[in-house]
């Protein structure tokens, strides 16, 4: 069995939306699952920290800014949403993220299901990684 960059930590945080899922349930806004998430991570010892800008250039040039929802332990992105179902554009998303700020790992949740969807993404994409599973 191959071991991911990060696995451990990963395997962590999954835990921790995982138990934000069981207590909430679907239907709250990204916002709300955020505060909770940030919450749950700390709380078994995780460093977290919201909201992090990342600055995005083109050409050397600073074109803008964005907000990451969350970084964890200093190596992970982890990008929340409220919707029932991931598309392609969230995967795209995310990649873009981690390009942007030089991070490699990145998780996409979704809380907006009956059971929360976490989703790993690597970068540069690994062969296994390429296509997200539907």
């Amino acid at each position: 069995m191959r071991v991911m960059k990060h696995q451990g930590l990963t395997d962590r945080i999954i835990g921790c939306v995982v138990r934000v899922h069981r207590t909430l349930g679907p239907g709250f806004l990204e916002s709300i699952y955020r505060k909770a998430l940030l919450l749950e991570l700390r709380a078994s010892g995780l460093q977290a920290e919201t909201e992090r800008e990342v600055v995005i250039r083109y050409l050397d040039t600073e074109v803008g800014r964005h907000r990451l929802d969350l970084v964890v332990g200093g190596a992970v992105v982890v990008e929340l949403k409220a919707v029932p179902q991931l598309a392609a554009a969230h995967y795209d998303q995310l990649r873009s993220y981690l390009r942007a700020s030089g991070m490699s790992v990145g998780l996409l949740v979704t809380f907006g299901r009956e059971r929360s969807d976490t989703r790993r993404v690597d970068w540069p994409p690994s062969i296994e990684s390429r296509c997200p599973r539907a």
